[in-house]
């Protein structure tokens, strides 16, 4: 039958244009053996007796079954189910399956314990590669992994650490919410941040009273609340409450030894702007049972210690997806013709991606630098870098991994601000890390602190800086410059804080590359970062240097 004198195969042969010039999905490749800097850096620093792991580990995470796993717990975030159908309490946080896979490949790689189950000479490191690249396909799930890890060293001091360590270093992954007893393994999680205070821990207002006679390993009953309550589901939490004017660090299991559930109340799941496959939750304890951790009344300091762990996993978190952002612009500008070729053949965007390529490699050194600072018996430099140079590559690091996202999304145009593609969650989920574990400025504060209290650590860290940079006038400069401005300023110096963070992280990161990474590559890194003429936004610089060496070390073809 005819209509409008038209038919229906004339109809469908009115096809507008052919789909062509689309980037494919960036899948099935393998994380490790397409880092260069990465398998550099694990080697230099110690793990390289790990590398066939991490080989397996970087193919099993670069796989497409694995990238749309990732995709999905974001697409379906957890889900609160306070209570039963039976209108019992349960305080449940669930999530989608996809999760827990995640979690099971996690602990199948030791990334919750491996730094303390078996320490050795890099150690630390081989962690650090296994969380840099999980980090690349999904990120939400390394926050029980990282809460995990940092608890057990302050609890290792603990009388009764025996009775869960079996537990903490199982790499069978056990999701079930059930007393320990009938668990093979089970996670740590933390509670500090209220709602009047944020970094100020001091001003909580969380109670706790005794129940015995007090003392290390004493029983407390908890009273109050937290705003954000980190890893819900896991099978304990450290906490910091108030008790006799002071503070002190809890031990809050999620089941109590009679079978029954410790009063913990979620009230809500936070609603995230990234890490959004993660729960972050406020809770209520009503009369929570808790056990002292550490020293009475040295709650901020031990949790201070754990801060140090977590916050190295801030800079491996953002190191991650700041190699992920470069990977996918790099993946995008070989793919895609623009204006006659491949975007990676013009000039200006040569520029761009290797300025990128710069501050992802630097990020990665400096990251593996500083786990190995975290390996058994360091020397002096390595405490002066766990405790100075941590907080300020936290700052730094985590800033300029926002920027460079940002920058990568932009190489994609208008097809990285879709939510199908990969660039909006990197960028959505930069800021995390940035903020999480004390922010820019608490960080750079607490890098003054550091050089105040520890003169003997911030003069071995000095001297190292001014050997490093000895032989390179601009380098040197910088470095006297800074020497001049931490002993000149006296009252001043906090208005100074983020300069002071800032340069610390460059100078260092110089000294690596150039003395581990190809010349051509440090040296435009000395360039760029210390040149006359330079600015905040990527691919400004005064001389040609869009080295194509420099992306295809980033990202071999």
């Amino acid at each position: 039958m005819k209509r409008c004198g038209v038919t229906g195969d004339a109809i469908m042969s009115w096809a507008t244009h052919e789909v062509t010039n689309q980037v494919p999905d960036l899948v099935d490749y393998n994380l490790y053996a397409t880092d260069i800097a990465l398998q550099e850096g694990v080697k230099r620093e110690g793990g390289e007796w790990h590398d066939e792991s991490l080989l397996h580990y970087g193919g099993r995470l670069g796989s497409a079954e694995t990238i749309e796993v990732a995709h999905a717990v974001n697409q379906h975030p957890p889900e609160l189910q306070a209570f039963d159908r039976q209108g019992l309490r349960v305080d449940r946080v669930v999530f989608h399956p996809g999760w827990h896979r995640l979690l099971r490949l996690e602990f199948l790689q030791g990334m919750h314990c491996s730094g303390w189950a078996a320490p050795r000479p890099g150690s630390q490191v081989a962690r650090a590669a296994a969380y840099l690249m999980h980090g690349q396909i999904e990120a939400g799930s390394l926050c029980p992994v990282t809460m995990t890890s940092a608890a057990i060293p302050v609890l290792q001091k603990e009388t009764w650490f025996d009775t869960v360590k079996k537990l903490l270093y199982s790499q069978q992954y056990d999701e079930r919410d059930a007393p320990l007893a009938r668990k093979s393994s089970m996670m740590v999680g933390m509670g500090m941040t209220e709602k009047q205070g944020g970094s100020d821990l001091r001003s909580n207002t969380t109670q706790a009273m005794p129940v015995d006679a007090g003392g290390r390993g004493a029983i407390y009953r908890l009273v109050g609340h937290k705003w954000f309550f980190s890893s819900p589901m896991s099978d304990a939490h450290l906490v910091l409450a108030r008790h006799d004017d002071a503070f002190s660090c809890f031990y809050l299991p999620r089941w109590l030894d009679d079978g029954s559930k410790n009063p913990i109340r979620i009230q809500r799941i936070k609603n995230k702007m990234g890490n959004r496959s993660n729960a972050s939750v406020e809770v209520e304890f009503q009369d929570a049972i808790g056990v002292l951790v550490g020293e009475e009344g040295r709650g901020v300091a031990t949790l201070v210690e754990m801060a140090s762990y977590t916050r190295l996993d801030c800079v491996l978190g953002s190191a991650a997806l700041l190699r992920q952002s470069l990977v996918q612009a790099l993946h995008h500008a070989r793919h895609r013709i623009a204006f006659g070729q491949a975007l990676i053949r013009h000039g200006l965007m040569q520029s761009v991606l290797m300025d990128l390529a710069l501050e992802s490699e630097a990020a990665t050194a400096l990251a593996l630098r500083l786990a190995r600072a975290f390996d058994p018996a360091g020397e002096l430099l390595d405490q002066a870098y766990r405790r100075i140079l941590v907080p300020a590559a936290k700052f730094w690091v985590c800033k300029r991994t926002i920027e460079a996202a940002a920058e990568c999304m932009e190489v994609w145009g208008g097809n990285g601000y879709i939510e199908e593609a990969p660039m909006a969650r990197l960028l959505r989920e930069a800021p995390v890390n940035s903020i999480w574990e004390g922010s820019g400025n608490v960080m750079c504060l607490d890098v003054l602190r550091a050089l105040k209290r520890h003169p003997e650590l911030a003069q071995v860290l000095s001297d190292s800086i001014e050997q490093d940079c000895a032989d390179e006038p601009r380098l040197r400069q910088r470095a006297q410059g800074l020497q001049a401005l931490l002993t000149s300023a006296g009252p001043t110096l906090e208005s100074s804080a983020r300069l002071v963070a800032q340069e610390l992280v460059l100078l260092i990161q110089a000294s690596l590359l150039r003395r581990h990474a190809p010349e051509v590559l440090a040296d435009a890194f000395v360039q760029s970062r210390f040149g006359d003429i330079g600015g905040r936004v990527y691919g400004i610089t005064t001389s040609p240097l869009a080295l194509y060496s420099v992306l295809e070390r980033a990202w071999p073809e």
